[in-house]
């Protein structure tokens, strides 16, 4: 595993809501980072579908950790503003966000999400579901906290 890989992985591993969720770190590369949410009940809104929160949850995530790929060694990321349009109801039997960065600046990074609803095993069958665009922010490391 790679120095970026490890910051990420790291990061992640330390994230409740990522926990709570169930979300796993699917890949992690300069610039782009993939967040895997498997469907589940509790999760769910009234109609069945994925809650809105947990798709936006997972994406946020992505974004926010393809930015902290392009971040300096000694900042932290946190977003500043995002916009979510969902294009169709979240169903699936699994979820993937994909989180990747547009321009990262000294201060602010853009990124653009996408994320896929899959059934059954097929990897290459999948819909479009939400696409994110998001500024994240570097902050000094600690300062956050």
């Amino acid at each position: 595993m790679n120095d970026i890989q490890q910051r990420i992985a790291s990061s992640f591993d330390a994230q409740g809501l990522m926990q709570t969720l169930g979300a796993r770190l699917a890949h992690v590369q300069d610039g782009e980072v993939q967040i895997a949410l498997d469907y589940a009940g509790h999760l769910s809104q009234q109609h069945g579908f994925m809650h809105a929160g947990a798709i936006t949850s997972i994406v946020d995530s992505a974004c926010g950790y393809a930015a902290l790929t392009k971040a300096p060694p000694d900042s932290e990321v946190v977003s500043v503003e995002f916009k979510v349009n969902f294009l169709r109801p979240a169903l699936g039997d699994r979820f993937l966000a994909i989180g990747k960065v547009q321009n990262a600046g000294k201060s602010l990074t853009v990124c653009t999400g996408e994320v896929r609803a899959f059934k059954g095993d097929d990897a290459a069958s999948y819909k479009v579901i939400a696409l994110m665009q998001a500024t994240i922010a570097n902050v000094a490391y600690g300062a956050n906290k």
